[in-house]
């Protein structure tokens, strides 16, 4: 019972994914209904319990971890992506330091 509940959160999780990235028409693509006839082709009955259920299991689970491995590496991906040439002031604040300020007043600082 413990590995039917845990393939029900993986394919809850999985389908959770496939909105996030491909909207409310999820429904139609090819990875929603590979990963439906996978999870209905392996699913656990009261006379089975093979090895095969735990290899999908396994399989499904990497799936999963691929999926959000994958949205988290392009969320990061938009936020850190290089935006051409940055200002070193710019490059610093960016990773929470200050510029130190030449004291004394030659001229050149702003």
């Amino acid at each position: 019972m413990a590995a039917s509940s845990s393939a029900l959160r993986v394919y809850s999780a999985i389908l959770k994914e496939l909105r996030s990235t491909q909207g409310h028409n999820y429904k139609q693509s090819l990875a929603y209904t590979y990963v439906k006839d996978q999870f209905r082709k392996n699913k656990v009955t009261g006379e089975r319990y093979c090895r095969a259920q735990q290899e999908a299991l396994h399989a499904s689970q990497t799936y999963l971890c691929l999926l959000t491995s994958t949205r988290n590496h392009q969320a990061l991906h938009e936020l850190y992506h290089g935006k051409g040439e940055r200002s070193p002031e710019e490059v610093a604040g960016l990773v929470g330091l200050r510029l130190p300020t030449q004291p004394g007043g030659k001229g050149w600082e702003k």
